[in-house]
This record gives C-alpha cells, sequence and structure tokens, in this order.
C-alpha cells in the first residue's frame, strides 16, 4: 500500500521485475530491466564522457554493476534513481582518471520521473579507493571475457584491462582502425548479451 502511493505505475513495475530478478532469476526481467533504461543511461553519460566508444562501456559497467548488486537494492526510492546514481559516479571516476575535458561535475541530472541525481564526490587524490574502482571494472568484466568467442577476447582484455585506446589496439594488433571499432562493438553487444542473461554467466 505505501508502495503506491509513494512510486509510479513504472516504478511499481521495476520493483515487480526486481523481485523477479533476484528472487526467481528470471533472466527476462533483467532483460527488461536493461531494456528499458540502456538508452536513457547511455545518453546521460554520453553528455559527461562526451564519447560514444567510452560512453557505451560506461554503460556497460553500470548494468553489469547494478545487476551484480541488485540483491542489496532497498525500495526506499526507485530504480531509475539507483541506477543513474551507479552510472553517474561511475562515469565521474573515469573522467578523473582520464582528467577530460568535459563538462561540469556540479551538473544536474534528473531521472525519468523527474528526482535529481546526486553525484557522490570524492577526493580526487590518488588513495586507495582508486585502486579498488579499478580492480572491481576488471573483476566485472572478467565474469564475461571468458564467455567471448576467442577472437573478441584480446581486443576486450586490451580495452578494459589495458585500457587502451582505438588506435592503440590498432597499433599493437596491426590491424585496421576500422576492423577495431567494428569488432570491439560487436564483442560490446555481446557483452551486453551476457548481463541480461546474469544468472546463467555470473
Amino acid at each position: 500500500m505505501e508502495l503506491k502511493k509513494q512510486f509510479s505505475d513504472k516504478a511499481l513495475e521495476d520493483f515487480k521485475l526486481i523481485d523477479q530478478a533476484v528472487n526467481e532469476g528470471d533472466e527476462q526481467a533483467y532483460a527488461m530491466l536493461m531494456d528499458r533504461y540502456k538508452r536513457p543511461v547511455y545518453h546521460m553519460v554520453l553528455k559527461m564522457v562526451r564519447n560514444v566508444d567510452d560512453a557505451e562501456d560506461l554503460t556497460i559497467e553500470a548494468f553489469a554493476k547494478s545487476f551484480k548488486n541488485l540483491h542489496k537494492f532497498k525500495k526506499d526510492f526507485t530504480f531509475s534513481t539507483w541506477l543513474f546514481r551507479i552510472a553517474t559516479n561511475n562515469a565521474i571516476d573515469f573522467i578523473r582518471k582520464k582528467r577530460l575535458n568535459t563538462m561540469s561535475i556540479d551538473t544536474s541530472f534528473t531521472d525519468d520521473n523527474g528526482e535529481a541525481v546526486g553525484f557522490d564526490v570524492e577526493d580526487q587524490n590518488l588513495n586507495p579507493q582508486e585502486v579498488a574502482i579499478k580492480s572491481q571494472k576488471i573483476e566485472l568484466i572478467q565474469m564475461f571475457v571468458t564467455k567471448l568467442p576467442a577472437k573478441y577476447q584480446r581486443l576486450v582484455k586490451l580495452r578494459y584491462f589495458d585500457e587502451l585506446s582505438y588506435d592503440e589496439i590498432a597499433t599493437e594488433l596491426d590491424a585496421p582502425l576500422g576492423t577495431v571499432k567494428a569488432q570491439l562493438h560487436r564483442a560490446r553487444e555481446l557483452m551486453y548479451d551476457l548481463v541480461k542473461n546474469k544468472k546463467e554467466h555470473i
């Protein structure tokens, strides 16, 4: 009863999908949550990092992190608010690391219910937290990389683990830049599928 008064119909539908995903291991529920929010998360992150490829990478990481921790989600606020906060904080960590010339992190965002999404900004100095963030990122991607076809595994390792640019990967593999971009795009699509099918792969 309380939830119906406090949240929108869409938020209540999200709660139902989360219950199905967590309690029943319903892969379709994970897929529906991703289908609902993949595009808005991607566009929000793209505004922050201003690079299509980086935005795709960060979107995958945001869903991987949120689905891994979905059992910890509390219905004190909407799923979209929680997911957007994970995505924004992930993007901020990326911006700091790359020292990108991007938008101010003081810029505010709202989720699809119009609720403000906060940024949990930490100390910018390098510290054990930075190391932990990178370790967590690698751990998340490692859950998927061994499931990919062999021809994509090295590409993904160079991009996510070694954090090479597309140009650097092309040089490393002595391959055309267009080929590298196309294969990494395909690898990302496969990783999205793995994230959606969380129960089977994680």
